[in-house]
């Protein structure tokens, strides 16, 4: 899936996305939440936890 389609189903800016997969900025937990609906998973997926 692409930065600009996460973006958009998050309801993020594209730019945001990109840092965050570039690990230049961090990323809230609120972001964290619209990324991973967005994904349809869970956040605790999202960040790999068990």
């Amino acid at each position: 899936m692409s930065q600009e389609k996460i973006a958009e189903l998050a309801d993020l800016h594209r730019n945001y996305i990109g840092l965050i997969e570039r690990a230049e900025k961090n990323v809230t937990l609120l972001s964290v939440e619209k990324i991973a609906r967005a994904l349809k998973t869970t956040p605790s997926k999202l960040l790999n936890f068990k």
